[in-house]
């Protein structure tokens, strides 16, 4: 397993934003059902064209919409572990408040040493159900505000 890179999110310019948005413009049209995606590199010593998996292609297009709206994004593995802040920060609540959902068993994890680390797949699932719980919630209610007619 290779190291992982360790990036600071910077949150874009509002020329970079502008950028992002209309590359992405440009990018997401052309994407479709292709299992290949090329570009032709024209700032390289030659020109050339380079082949990018496209699911890396939705996922530059995805990283492209987010800079566009002015937000940071920040790549991690899945198979990536995260410390306790990492996950915290990633579901939006505490450190103490994930690390009660921990000791709860809602989010699988493991100790090295006194430390708690989560692998990244295991929160995103944890995080998926968490939408798809308030979704369902939200059309049961929906659902009732209709049967009485609001």
């Amino acid at each position: 397993m290779s190291p992982i890179a360790v990036l600071t999110p910077e949150i874009p310019t509002e020329a970079e934003a502008l950028v992002a948005g209309a590359t992405k413009d440009i990018f997401a049209p052309r994407l479709g059902t292709l299992s290949t995606f090329d570009l032709k590199a024209v700032n390289f010593a030659s020109e050339a064209t380079v082949r990018i998996p496209a699911s890396a292609a939705r996922l530059l297009v995805q990283i492209l919409d987010e800079m566009s709206r002015g937000n940071a994004v920040k790549i991690v593995p899945v198979h990536a572990e995260l410390t306790t802040q990492e996950a915290a920060d990633l579901l939006n609540v505490s450190r103490p408040t994930l690390i009660q959902m921990l000791e709860e068993g809602k989010i699988p994890f493991r100790k090295v040493g006194t430390h708690r680390r989560i692998r990244t797949e295991k929160l995103m699932g944890y995080k998926r159900q968490l939408e798809a719980d308030r979704r369902a919630a939200l059309a049961e209610l929906v659902a009732y505000d209709q049967e009485l007619g609001l």
